[in-house]
Formats: structure tokens, C-alpha cells, sequence
């Protein structure tokens, strides 16, 4: 595998057409890999995302329940959010634990490094591990967020990945990934 081919791609001209705190949109005009003429809208999120799958000593994990306003509907997700891109990403998942679940955890391990949507945005996740956890706070959740908390073995939480049941892009790799690292 050759990581370090080049781009086909050429870029002519870049407008952004829209901008705000969280992402920005702007709209290339190109020249595609065939040789053709094109448009390419690319969004930029200006946070890097961030997820954590909690392992307690039971092999219990915690799952953050909420209402997802661009989808419309429920979601079962792990706790999982923004961060700022200047901090190294851990220092937000430990951020988000904390304001999501009120919890800390004193071992931390990366699971994997993600590129989410790459077809049409630049978005980067890191997906942590956290064991032995423990109570620290109330959860704070921000004011776009109403959450739900449920705390069910991380096995159960994989069930609900293979039947469908979450479907977070995030929270389905975290989940299989962390089911590695349960005893048996």
C-alpha cells in the first residue's frame, strides 16, 4: 500500500460559502481524476470528535442516551463529543466523560483514530478506552443536550450494535473495538 501517492485532484478555486463556530463549507472548483471539470464541497469541522467507551471492573459500560436534532430521532451513543483541536484529544474525551457522565477514570488507552465522512469532510475522531471508573460530579451536559445515562454490561451494549439498535458511527467502533479487551 502506497500512502504516498499523489492527488489526481487539481484544485482551481475555493470560495467558503458558509462559516460558523463549529464548521465551515467551502466550494472547490476543480479538475476530477478522469480530466473533467467539477465542484467538490468539502466541510471543515473545526473541533476534532472524541469518544469513550467505559470499562468498569464488571465489564460494565455506560451508554449516553439523547434526541440527535439532524436526524430526527433517539440515539444510544457512548459519552462522546467536541474538542479543541489545539488540546491533545484525550484531554477533551476526559472533558466529556466528566460533563456527560460525571465520571473519571484512571486508565486511559487510545482505541483508534478515525477519519469520519472522508468523502465529503475532514472530520477527525479519536476513540479512547477508560477503565476503572468512578463517580466524581453530577453529570453537566451542555444546553443542546437533554441526556439519558444507562450503565449495562459492555456486552449487552455490542447486542444493541449487531441488532441495529446504535448506529453512532463512533459508538459502533468503540464498542467493537473495546469488546476485545473484556475477560472472558
Amino acid at each position: 500500500m502506497d500512502s504516498k501517492r499523489q492527488s489526481s485532484w487539481r484544485t482551481h478555486e475555493s470560495r467558503v460559502i458558509y462559516d460558523n463556530p463549529w464548521i465551515r463549507v467551502t466550494e472547490n472548483r476543480v479538475t476530477q481524476p478522469a480530466g473533467t471539470p467539477g465542484i467538490y464541497g468539502v466541510l471543515h469541522y473545526k473541533n476534532l470528535a472524541t469518544g469513550v467507551v467505559v470499562l468498569d471492573e464488571e465489564d460494565h459500560t455506560w451508554l449516553v442516551g439523547q434526541w440527535r436534532y439532524p436526524l430526527g430521532a433517539w440515539s444510544w451513543e457512548i459519552p462522546e463529543g467536541g474538542g479543541d483541536p489545539a488540546l491533545p484529544p484525550m484531554e477533551s474525551a476526559k472533558r466529556e466523560l466528566l460533563e456527560e457522565c460525571g465520571l473519571e477514570a484512571e486508565d486511559w488507552q487510545l482505541l483508534q483514530e478515525l477519519d469520519l465522512s472522508n468523502s465529503v469532510s475532514d472530520e477527525r475522531g479519536f476513540l479512547y478506552l477508560a477503565r476503572s471508573p468512578r463517580q466524581v460530579a453530577d453529570p453537566e451536559p451542555e444546553d443542546s443536550e437533554d441526556l439519558e445515562l444507562w450503565r449495562l454490561p459492555l456486552s449487552e451494549a455490542v447486542e444493541m450494535v449487531h441488532r441495529g439498535e446504535i448506529r453512532d458511527a463512533m459508538s459502533i467502533i468503540g464498542l467493537l473495538r473495546a469488546s476485545s479487551f473484556v475477560s472472558s
